[in-house]
């Protein structure tokens, strides 16, 4: 089931997408009172989920052209977070660009924070900051939407708290990102995590979930690649984070990148004004911004 955040005259709302993708029927017409994705979330138990799978067909929806889809979580709680050097091709890209930043042993996952003022959805432009960012970076990513409050997770019962999962643009400015020596700065600039369509529920994937992840640039394919070649496998990062700290309800886990990110290429191909980036993952969608 595709699950998403939606404007209908002028008013912000959380809808289930019709099988045919035609129509969204709102929540509200279902039952949930909640009017923005964590709210859902927080309500959103396998009963209330199945009940909405199976009566979506019976409503009357509003039609896809009268919406404007936003990102599924606009305004997350916390700040993302997210998996670095994830994909074993993507290491020794990255450490081709920048050994110092990116290079030597990983016995443990690399993780950090990508602040979140406002997630775009698909088709809103990116500021590229042009103005402070001369070497602006796509990575196409599989996020994890946390469903229910995880804390002391065995790896075995992880995938009880995962929601879905959505696409994520996880935009870089390398400049910042090398020149701090942490990637805080250069990860979390306005417009810089762009999302979505929608989040597809759990049930529609094998857990964990083995799906072709693809970007390209202005039509140029970039990355080509499979969620199940993760270093890092979703079961674990949950069950290891969750020891330590409770993943609230609504979190979001932006599980790494696969090569073929700008900086990788010989010489690097970075984003320009005008560029347009497309994220796709099969079974969930497409994601597309241009670049301003």
């Amino acid at each position: 089931m595709k699950v998403l955040t939606y404007s209908h005259g002028g008013e912000m709302a959380v809808g289930v997408l019709k099988n045919d993708g035609t129509e969204v029927v709102p929540v509200h017409y279902l039952g949930c009172s909640s009017q923005d994705m964590n709210g859902f979330l927080a309500l959103a138990d396998e009963k209330k989920l199945e009940k909405l799978n199976r009566n979506k067909e019976l409503m009357q929806g509003i039609a896809v052209e009268e919406i404007q889809i936003l990102s599924p979580i606009p305004y997350p709680k916390q700040d993302v977070i997210c998996l670095g050097i994830n994909y074993y091709a993507h290491a020794e890209e990255a450490a081709r660009f920048h050994d110092e930043a990116f290079g030597g042993e990983r016995p443990v996952p690399i993780y950090f924070a990508k602040r979140v003022n406002r997630a775009l959805g698909d088709g809103e432009p990116i500021d590229g900051h042009l103005d402070i960012v001369d070497s602006l970076d796509y990575e196409a990513e599989l996020a994890v939407i946390i469903g229910k409050d995880a804390k002391n997770v065995a790896e075995k019962d992880a995938f009880d708290y995962v929601f879905g999962y959505t696409i994520l643009n996880d935009m870089s400015a390398r400049n910042l990102q090398t020149a701090h020596k942490q990637w805080y700065f250069g990860k979390s600039l306005d417009d810089f995590t762009p999302m979505g369509p929608w989040i597809v529920t759990k049930d529609e994937f094998a857990n964990p979930p083995a799906l072709p992840i693809r970007s390209y640039v202005n039509g140029e394919l970039r990355q080509d690649s499979n969620t199940e070649l993760m270093i890092n496998g979703i079961a674990k990062v949950i069950s290891q984070l969750s020891q330590g700290m409770t993943l609230q309800t609504g979190t979001i886990i932006a599980m790494g990148t696969p090569a073929g990110v700008g900086m990788g290429f010989q010489p690097p191909k970075f984003l320009k004004a005008g560029d347009v980036v497309k994220c796709e993952i099969e079974g969930i969608g497409t994601l597309t911004n241009e670049i301003k």
